[in-house]
């Protein structure tokens, strides 16, 4: 039995279409990515599983239990942490735990145990008796994370944990996800930052509402069938310009400073020279590139790679 399964979930707001015909099973001892950029659909997907949504039509099963007739079994052994900080601002550190402890009825003689290995993994023990509202984002987001598990569920679904967090924190979240998942929970976990999904067993790529490819992340890369390069430049936004006029080209994305190009078939050096002087020497360098997941993920919202949702 999988950890999650969903089944043609539909899901609209009036006459805007969220979720879109969705099928998806997240393994048991897994950690799942749901990869798309905000307005995605990924918020009501997440919330449909954790039971606070009613499907329009399909079905989810969580632990092999019904979201629409099983609510308080599958709250009982399933942790959700929301996108916004939901705890409370007035109460300290430990006054939230244990808040939470109270909620879950977590028993009295495992309560203490779970405290501690909750403040050790979080990194929160020094700050146990701050308030919550004065810690900073990534602080408050490893506490959030912390009250999702004090009731010690076996699948955990979370709601871009990450953004607005600084790099550093957003790493050490990723270690402590990986701790969860080796003591066994099961993991899903949204997110728009492309390149978190290197840190999943596998993924999900999602765009307005629908699946554009499922697998694990090498996988995913793989599939990626057009030769692709990373260009600099003077002005790379006029060299884009440039590279996008090209019979040859296939894709062009801006990349930070740089520029990423696909090509229908590998150019060969009189081609870059060509290229080069026509771009009256904007082009400064050109390499090979292995493809990102954004690479992979813009070529299947833009039919540049092949379909389908799963490898």
């Amino acid at each position: 039995m999988n950890a999650i399964e969903i089944k043609e979930f539909h899901k609209s707001y009036g006459t805007v279409e969220a979720v879109r015909g969705v099928s998806l099973e997240v393994k048991r001892g897994e950690l799942f990515g749901l990869i798309g950029p905000d307005g995605a659909g990924k918020t009501t997907l997440l919330r449909a599983i954790c039971t606070l949504l009613l499907p329009d039509r399909g079905s989810i099963l969580v632990d092999g239990l019904d979201t629409t007739r099983e609510v308080a079994r599958i709250r009982s052994i399933l942790g959700y942490m929301p996108q916004r900080f939901s705890l409370y601002q007035d109460l300290s550190v430990e006054q939230n735990l244990r808040f939470f402890a109270d909620l879950f009825q977590v028993p009295e003689k495992e309560r203490e145990r779970r405290l501690e290995q909750l403040y050790h993994f979080s990194r929160l023990a020094p700050f146990k008796k701050r308030l919550a509202g004065a810690l900073s984002g990534g602080m408050k987001q490893k506490l959030a994370l912390s009250c999702a598990l004090i009731h010690t569920p076996a699948i955990l679904v979370l709601d871009e944990p990450t953004y607005g967090v600084d790099p550093v924190s957003r790493q050490e979240f990723w270690d402590i996800l990986r701790l969860i998942r080796e003591e066994g929970a099961s993991i899903l976990v949204s997110t728009a930052y492309m390149d978190e999904a290197d840190l999943c067993d596998r993924v999900a790529l999602f765009f307005r509402g629908r699946i554009a490819g499922v697998g694990a992340p090498e996988a995913l890369k793989d599939r990626y069938r057009y030769p692709l390069y990373r260009l600099e430049a003077k002005d790379v936004r006029r060299l884009r310009d440039f590279f996008r006029s090209l019979p040859e080209v296939q894709s062009t994305q801006l990349f930070g400073d740089a520029l990423h190009v696909s090509f229908k078939r590998p150019p060969d050096s009189r081609q870059w020279s060509e290229w080069q002087a026509a771009s009256s020497g904007n082009l400064t360098t050109w390499s090979p590139q292995p493809p990102s997941i954004e690479d992979v993920f813009l070529a299947l919202i833009g039919g540049e790679a092949d379909g389908g949702e799963s490898i």
